[in-house]
Order: C-alpha cells, then structure tokens, then sequence
C-alpha cells in the first residue's frame, strides 16, 4: 500500500493564562504515556499568539503532519484556533476531564473551554475534527487519538490525490458521468485523457524488459488452477506497466493517483484482453482503478484505502437472491431476511486477495455476449479475475456528485456471507441489516449509480468523520427497524 499516505501524529497542549499552566503540560504527558504509538510532543504549550506560531513550526520541524491540539485547561481560543490555521494539516481538538483530586488548583474547566473552541473555529471557518465526545482522561483521549489516525490519513491523501481518467465515459452510463465540480471543491485534482492515448502509451511498452518479471510475479498470485491462460500474461503485464509509469509520470505535483478507464467496448478487441486483473492487482497496492470512468467510485474506493490500509473494491449493486438460494442457504443460518440480501458483481476487477481459493482468470461473459461470434472460443474478452468474494465484514459505501453539483454520500455495514453464488465475474451474497428499505429511500430515492465502493471490514464509523470533515451534508445510512426514512410511507 505505497500510494497512501504515512500519518506521523503530534500533539501541542494549550493553557488559558489565568490557568496553572502546569495542568496542562501534566495532563499532555499523561497522554503520550497512554498512548501507544509514535506521537510527537510538542513542549512548547500554547498561551498567546507567540506561542502558537513557536509550536506549530516546531512540529512542522519534526515531520508532523496530522495534529492534536489538547485542552488542559480552559484554553485560550484565539490561539488555539490559529494553531489549526497556520498547520494545514488534518487536526483533532479534545480536551481534558477533571481528576477526582483537587478542584481548586486542579481543576482545569476544559469541558467549559471546549464550547468555546468551537465557536471560535467557527467563526473563522476552520476545518477541524472533534470527536463524538471530546472530554476525557488520558487513556480516554489515546482511545480518541487512536480513532483519529484513519481520518486523518483520508483527509491527508484526498489533500494530494490526482484522479486520472481514460474516457470518454460510455455511453448509456449516465451514473458514472456525474459532474467534476465536486472534486474541485474537496482538493482533488483530475486529470482527464483518452482511450486511445492509453493504446499509444500500451504499444510503447511492448517488449518492456520489466514485462517478465510482472509475469512470473502473476502466475505465483493465481497459482496453477487461477492460471487459466498463461499466454495473456505478457499482454496483460505490459498493461500493468504501461499505467504504473503513467501514474508516476503524470502525478505532478500531487503525491497519490487513482485511476477511471474505460474497459468497453472498444478495449478488449483493441488490447486483446479485458483488464480487470490488472485493475485488481493495482486495487491490492491502494491504486484503485475504477471500471467504466468511475471517476466518483475512484474517489471513494481511494478513501477506503486510505481509512482501511487494505484492498478495496468496485462492485455493482446487481441483482437480488433468489428465494431459492436465501431458502437453502441463509435462512435459519443468518439472520438476515430475502430483502437484507444482494449479490455485489463486477466483471472480474476485486483483488485475489479478496476471493475465495478458487478464483482464476477467464473470459468476460458480457462482453462475449456483445463483441464475439455466437459459439465461438474466448479470445480478446479474457482478462477478468472471476470467482466468489470471501465471506467476511464489509463497508458498503460512495461519495458522488449528484446532477446539481451537491456531494452526496451513504455507507452501510454489513457482511459477505459464506454462501456458493453459482455465477459469473467476481460476485458475492451481501447482507446488509434494513437493505431493503434502504435500497428504497437511499440508493433509489437520492438517484445514487449502481456502483459501490467496498471496504473490507466495519468502517462506518471513520468513513462518516471524513464526509462530515470534508463538508457533505447528506451522509446516509442504513436506518435501523423502527426508525423511518423521511419517504418512507408510514402505513404501508
């Protein structure tokens, strides 16, 4: 995971004047004793602007790049506000509870000064993480520190992504042509090229030295039964090169990519293969390369990688269970109604690391369908990694701009289940609580596209500080039994 970035944590105290500043200074060490992991203290603790702009350069000395700006006491605001201002970085504001010694000279009012905190931050329009509750002793605030790093890592890596597309965007795929203006608005920077710029860079690295190398590196993580067609290897290695040295190449000025191709019609008979392995094995190293000029589900498979350190992937919201399945497979083993339940499928672009023992590559049925000779052999639409997704906690989830330009987001945690698909492409029997009705009053009532992003594990509670951090109002969820959604009709 090389295209994410490394958070390296500080913490600055800051002290109110009229307050012992000792209070302060005491309760920051008690933290870093907590608290483990690496984190910088900063020993300059803040009263006044001098103050401020001493410790924030002080941690920027040391490589700091996502900071805690600690309450011993009341705190000063203005300060302590500018201290946000003047790093550039992701920061978390918490502040200390009172011990149950003394409440005269130990007693700090940082519960009080908190409120002010954020009035302050307010009025001068500075973005800031605060946790659900920000008050607390030491080893609660490690505790908070600890839920931070995941943010800030998404926060960090959204402040330096470049987006690079290979369109134009399909026709008839109207989800994935949302507006760009969103993407402007968060900092994200996108560069946007053609498909048949991408052919000229492919032919250019035929006979790359490097090619073999990427082969061999292949057939290892297919093993002998995944290794359906050993002789698309090189084509598909060559691939692989020709969008690594894209990426370093056109970066810029920005640290991390992500990619949004175009993969049909017109690719596979031009490239002679599909190239969702490719996209999958990219996907494994936190380069996400989102199918069908996915720019949206670039970006929000990109923040799962940031939140999760782990593979993500792109799938669509497909198709329904059949009662037979949910009759034979679920039912009295999960607790999960029919309507809980859906098959996440893309072509062929989750990571083997994702799958279960039996994927291998083959050919793109659709595509088959539409581009190749009824009866005849696979040719040119080979290249999907295809089998069941492995059972296991997902996060279902995207951020994307809707037709008026307004950032939208849902997330949903659930589960894979261990449940046979007996399809094709790279599929999986989700479960998610309440699916239904969210499908419903969610993903069809706010017109969100079929594409999801999935984060492999529970990371709802990450992904929500993020949207809420970078300005998107409507975050959705999954409603809980009992609790409606606002179109939901109450008699039915």
């Amino acid at each position: 995971m090389k295209n994410i970035p490394e958070v390296k944590l500080g913490i600055i105290a800051v002290s109110r004047d009229c307050f012992p500043i000792g209070l302060s200074i005491a309760r920051r060490e008690n933290i870093v004793k907590a608290y483990d992991g690496d984190i910088y203290e900063c020993k300059v603790t803040v009263e006044n602007e001098k103050d401020m702009i001493a410790a924030v350069d002080d941690v920027r000395k040391a490589g700091v790049n996502a900071l805690v700006v600690f309450l011993g006491n009341f705190g000063p605001e203005t300060p302590e506000t500018l201290i946000a201002k003047r790093f550039h970085g992701p920061c978390m504001f918490v502040a200390a509870a009172e011990g149950d010694g003394d409440l005269v000279d130990g007693r700090g009012d940082a519960y009080c000064g908190m409120l002010n905190c954020s009035y302050n931050l307010g009025m001068r329009k500075i973005k800031a993480y605060i946790p659900e509750y920000p008050v607390g002793t030491a080893e609660d605030i490690a505790a908070m520190i600890k839920d931070f790093i995941p943010v800030a890592r998404g926060i960090l890596g959204l402040k330096d992504l470049k987006i690079i597309t290979f369109g134009p965007r399909p026709q008839d795929f109207f989800a994935c042509n949302a507006p760009i203006k969103g993407l402007y608005e968060l900092g994200v920077e996108i560069e946007e090229n053609s498909e048949l710029d991408l052919l000229v860079s492919f032919k250019a690295h035929a006979n790359d030295p490097r090619i073999q190398e990427v082969c061999d590196d292949m057939a290892k993580e297919l093993g002998v039964t995944g290794n359906a067609y050993p002789e698309m290897l090189p084509r598909m290695a060559q691939f692989e090169l020709t969008l690594l040295d894209w990426a370093e190449a056109h970066k810029g000025a920005r640290k991390y990519v992500a990619f949004a191709d175009k993969c049909w019609p017109a690719f596979p008979e031009q490239f002679g293969f599909e190239p969702c392995y490719v996209n999958s094995r990219l996907a494994s190293r936190g380069i996400p390369v989102s199918c069908e000029v996915d720019i949206y589900g670039a970006l929000s498979e990109y923040i799962g990688a940031c939140v999760s350190e782990d593979a993500v992937t792109l799938l669509d919201i497909n198709n329904s269970v059949p009662a037979s399945m949910w009759e034979a497979s679920i039912k009295g083993k999960f607790d999960y109604a029919l309507t809980d339940t859906f098959m996440g499928f893309h072509c062929g672009n989750t990571p083997a690391c994702k799958m279960c023992a039996d994927r291998a590559i083959k050919y793109q049925l659709i595509q088959h369908r539409l581009l190749e000779p009824e009866g005849s052999d696979p040719d040119f639409t080979r290249g999907t990694l295809e089998g069941d997704i492995a059972a296991g906690d997902i996060t279902f989830y995207r951020l994307q701009c809707d037709s008026e330009g307004v950032l939208r987001s849902y997330i949903a945690e659930g589960e894979v289940l261990p449940v046979e698909t007996n399809s094709f492409g790279g599929r999986g029997v989700f479960a998610i609580p309440e699916m239904g009705r969210f499908y419903r009053h969610v993903l069809i009532q706010k017109r969100f596209p079929h594409h999801g992003a999935v984060a492999f594990g529970h990371y709802g509670k990450a992904l929500f500080e993020i949207f809420k951090f970078m300005g998107v109002a409507d975050i959705a969820y999954n409603q809980p039994k009992g609790v409606l959604y606002p179109t939901e009709n109450p008699f039915a």
